[in-house]
């Protein structure tokens, strides 16, 4: 009797983490800020310029609405989880006001912070292989988002040398079958670059000549500084209504980061069918955090423009120290309250350094201050600094880069 041994091999093992979810990296920004954070705790006196996040306390009367909404039952079930219906409402009356764009309730998104917005747009527009042009320096969570719905980011890059904005021209030249969207963000997060009027215009009008959806990120529209206005591309090519999605929430105008409401308004049928998606990941934004929302937006901006005020200063502030350092490059950003300074001339041949991430690894182990480099954005050769913390802070830190690298 004979017997045959088997000679196929074992199964290899599998990845315990998909794929899709191990190629998505981690948040830059807020891995800096983590970083920081622990190194603070551990009792180093580290100053954190990484996280997008005001330093002010929520004002109180949104607070009191909170307060009072936690204390009413209604607020304690299920509510429609497309948004409360008041702050939908609301919404797009803050939408005409703020954006000069008319959208009507059935329109809006409520969604658990602006990222959520972000993803649910991008999974509701893209199928496998579209692409999305993304004007860089980017925020870090734009292409992880595309990427996770299926889509394929291109990068389109414009330095200190045109003030961070794209062209016309170089939108055309990324154009392929393929394309789908056009990402805009103005106020830009991490860049402070503000589109004016007429190249707002033209880059919308560009989009419609090309069939193109436009996701329009809003988030940063009450911070302009020396009289540059904010210009919505939904309202400056009225004609793109019907392709054209507004991402917004109150975190950055309100100091509201840990209350999680954001929100999309665009066409109805993709409203719809975000609202469908939204039903089955997470349901209902937190109703609390939702009547606090409804304040906000329905209420007066006098808290806003107090904050205003002072990232102005520090805006003027931080350009100001960073430019005195040796190699380092600000243009002043006229939005948004991020600094991106070009780091170029202290990096490569004669330098210590030759990537801004190796920069600032020396700047956070060596000075205690946490900054974010240019390659969570895109390209090497920057660093990305929040000027939305205390003054002494600021102060602080940009002296201890100053003193490091004056060395």
């Amino acid at each position: 009797m004979s017997s045959s041994l088997s000679t196929s091999q074992p199964t290899p093992p599998r990845s315990r983490v998909s794929e899709r979810i191990g190629s998505i990296a981690e948040s830059a920004t807020l891995a800096v800020d983590a970083k920081a954070k622990a190194l603070k705790a551990a009792g180093r006196p580290v100053i954190g310029f990484g996280a997008g996040e005001p330093d002010f306390p929520t004002p109180g009367y949104i607070v009191e609405a909170a307060v009072n909404a936690a204390q009413d039952p209604k607020n304690h079930r299920y509510s429609p989880a497309g948004g409360l219906p008041e702050l939908k409402q609301a919404i797009a009356e803050k939408t005409l006001r703020d954006s000069g764009f008319e959208i009507e309730p059935q329109q809006v998104l409520v969604t658990n912070g602006g990222k959520q917005a972000v993803y649910n747009t991008f999974a509701t527009l893209l199928d496998p292989g579209d692409e999305v042009i993304v004007p860089t320096p980017f925020w870090t969570t734009y292409p992880e988002s595309i990427r996770l719905a299926g889509g394929v980011p291109v990068e389109v890059f414009a330095g200190p040398e045109t003030g961070y904005k794209v062209t016309v021209d170089q939108l055309e030249a990324a154009v392929t079958e393929r394309t789908k969207v056009l990402l805009f963000n103005s106020p830009s997060n991490p860049t402070g670059a503000v589109y004016d009027p007429e190249e707002t215009a033209a880059i919308g009008q560009w989009a419609v000549s090309r069939g193109l959806w436009v996701v329009t990120d809003e988030i940063y529209e009450h911070l302009t500084y020396d009289n540059v206005p904010f210009t919505s591309i939904a309202a400056a090519v009225p004609e793109m209504a019907e392709q054209v999605i507004i991402l917004n929430g109150v975190a950055k105008t309100y100091a509201m980061t840990g209350w999680r409401v954001g929100w999309m308004a665009g066409p109805v049928d993709i409203i719809k069918a975000a609202t469908n998606l939204q039903s089955h990941a997470t349901s209902n934004v937190a109703n609390v955090s939702q009547r606090a929302a409804l304040a906000a937006v329905a209420g007066p901006l006098d808290a806003v423009e107090e904050m205003k005020t002072a990232f102005n200063r520090r805006r003027k502030a931080i350009v100001e120290g960073l430019n005195a350092v040796p190699g380092f490059s600000c243009p002043t950003p006229a939005g948004a309250f991020y600094a991106y300074v070009d780091v170029r001339g202290a990096l490569g041949d004669g330098h210590q350094h030759q990537t801004s991430a190796e920069l600032a690894g020396y700047i956070l182990d060596e000075a205690e201050v946490a900054v974010v480099p240019g390659e969570a954005f895109g390209p090497s050769g920057f660093l990305r600094l929040s000027y939305a913390l205390g003054d002494d802070d600021l102060a602080e830190g940009i002296g201890r880069i100053q003193q490091l690298l004056a060395r």
